[in-house]
């Protein structure tokens, strides 16, 4: 089949070259298509602006996968809601036998949930402007495909770690990194098991549910994960952090800078994401833990897209 990448950064680039190495023709949009790998043929656009080339006529899935250029309200609608309503539009206009769309979420959406369980059932509650836009985008893609015959399907990602993706490495190895005080729970996948579930949430045989939950089988305490970094790398455990400061856990979304409409709450919430309906497709992870995913990532494994 055709598979149209619109966004491909270094999550989409992966996912094309999955799909690729599976015999797919892939198309990806960007802004600059020349930074892609020759596996996918690149077309230059904008989401931002609307400026977009023709959806290739015999596409059969889509896969929407954008970023926001900065940790503001406006840059996020610009991306998430604006962005998304521009690629249905080409979609829906085309005429292309296009079967599932699917677009890249955040677990944002479930704010912080005070260390609780959440899943594909829970009712949203964004805390921030990331997460409201953010579902405001996934309502926004049910809404537009009700009715087309092409299935939306959502997947929200917890926080993306993979190659060169190293901040908690280099918070860890600068002696910056603060266990928190009090327990708080984050959740994670690596950038090539986020890929290979878009892969595979795309071709699967049956049809795919509208929502998924792509995190790994392990929430895992930030405190937790900070001292396991620290000793895969021979460094002190850090300390506890200081009265009256938050530390920074791990988000697939930005935290808004100061000052941002409508405030931004610290990175990662307070929240255990189970992951039991993707793995209830089939799906198997690479990387089922922070273990395995950064011994992979110290280990030098991988490389992150331009």
């Amino acid at each position: 089949m055709t598979v149209l990448l619109a966004g491909c950064g270094d999550l989409g680039t992966e996912a094309g070259l999955r799909f690729a190495a599976a015999g797919h023709r892939v198309v990806g949009w960007r802004r600059s298509p020349e930074k892609l790998p020759a596996a996918i043929d690149g077309a230059r656009a904008d989401l931002t602006a609307g400026d977009l080339p023709p959806v290739p006529a015999d596409t059969t899935a889509v896969v929407v996968a954008v970023a926001a250029d900065a940790p503001t309200e406006e840059a996020y609608r610009a991306a998430y809601v604006d962005g998304l309503a521009r690629v249905l539009d080409a979609v829906t206009a085309s005429g292309a036998p296009v079967r599932r769309v699917l677009f890249v979420s955040s677990t944002a959406v479930y704010g912080g949930a005070d260390g609780g369980w959440v899943d594909e059932t829970t009712a949203p509650d964004p805390g921030g402007f990331s997460g409201r836009i953010i579902l405001e985008a996934e309502e926004l893609l049910s809404r537009r495909l009700e009715g087309t015959g092409i299935a939306p399907v959502v997947l929200r990602l917890g926080g993306i770690y993979g190659p060169g993706r190293t901040r908690l490495i280099d918070q860890v190895r600068s002696g910056k990194a603060a266990v928190p005080a009090e327990s708080r729970f984050t959740n994670r996948i690596h950038r090539d098991d986020a890929a290979a579930a878009i892969v595979h949430l795309c071709t699967m045989d049956t049809e795919p549910a509208p929502l998924y939950v792509g995190v790994d089988d392990e929430p895992a305490e930030l405190g937790e994960v900070l001292r396991f970094l620290a000793a895969e790398m021979g460094l002190p455990e850090p300390a506890p952090e200081a009265a009256g400061s938050t530390s920074d856990g791990s988000k697939g979304v930005p935290k808004g800078g100061a000052g941002s409409k409508g405030g931004e709450p610290g990175r990662g919430g307070n929240k255990r994401v189970s992951n039991a309906r993707l793995r209830g497709t089939g799906f198997t992870f690479a990387y089922p833990s922070f273990r395995e995913g950064y011994r992979a990532v110290l280990a030098g494994a991988g490389e992150r897209h331009p």
